[in-house]
């Protein structure tokens, strides 16, 4: 056998490893779609995005187009974070990226450094006036409730009107003075009752529209940032 035959078998992939290496580009794929936090490793905000393409080691950061351009940069190794719906939990990477056009991000060498089940780190906590509208039930009408926290997948509400877990109802509230109102339509999951005849509401938001989405998730890193910057 020829030593040029032995060196390729040597360094053709064995099955263990080819199965090894399909496994995971799966794990990674669950991660389609998941909007992320892209930061320096020195810990300075790049811009939020939408993680898509994911394919072996490369995907594509889409860029929210309201967030901060960067500009005069070729590539960076960035630390990128996120919070997976399919397994509940925080999800840290590391990549290389490269700015492209139209405010899309190539990423490479893109690795999962760990996943965490720090999921208060994604929960934007509030004391904001808000409104609960329920269409039906003794309850229905618009009623006033304070705003306590809030994610991607639902909130913490507190009202002087009781409600019952299953109810469903249309939540209204300004997540920031310069933008316009946004409402969640939601569906109460928990109830405590609290002192003084008050209650806390847990709900998960049954539709939310793409604008909401972004937008919850830029306060939530943006709170997050302010805090640790305080530490």
């Amino acid at each position: 056998m020829k030593l040029f035959d032995i060196w390729r078998k040597r360094a053709e992939e064995t099955p263990a490893q080819k199965n090894e290496k399909a496994a995971e580009e799966e794990s990674l794929d669950i991660y389609s779609g998941m909007r992320v936090e892209v930061t320096t490793d020195a810990g300075q905000i790049l811009f939020v995005a939408k993680l898509m393409g994911l394919h072996g080691k490369k995907a594509e950061l889409h860029q929210y187009s309201e967030s901060e351009i960067v500009k005069d940069v070729e590539t960076i190794h960035a630390r990128i974070r996120g919070y997976s719906d399919y397994e509940r939990k925080a999800v840290y990477m590391e990549g290389i990226i490269t700015p492209g056009p139209k405010h899309i991000w190539q990423v490479e060498e893109l690795t999962i450094v760990r996943v965490g089940n720090d999921r208060a780190f994604f929960r934007l906590t509030t004391n904001l006036d808000a409104t609960a509208t329920m269409f039906s039930g003794l309850a229905m009408g618009e009623k006033p409730c304070k705003l306590l926290n809030i994610s991607v997948g639902g909130a913490s509400v507190s009202s002087e009107y009781r409600y019952h877990e299953g109810d469903k109802f249309l939540l209204k509230v300004r997540l920031l003075e310069d933008r316009p109102e946004s409402a969640m339509f939601s569906q109460i999951v928990r109830v405590v009752e609290k002192d003084e005849g008050k209650f806390e509401y847990g709900c998960r938001f049954l539709e939310l529209t793409e604008v909401d989405q972004e937008q919850i998730t830029r306060n939530i890193f943006a709170a997050q940032r302010q805090k640790r910057g305080r530490s």
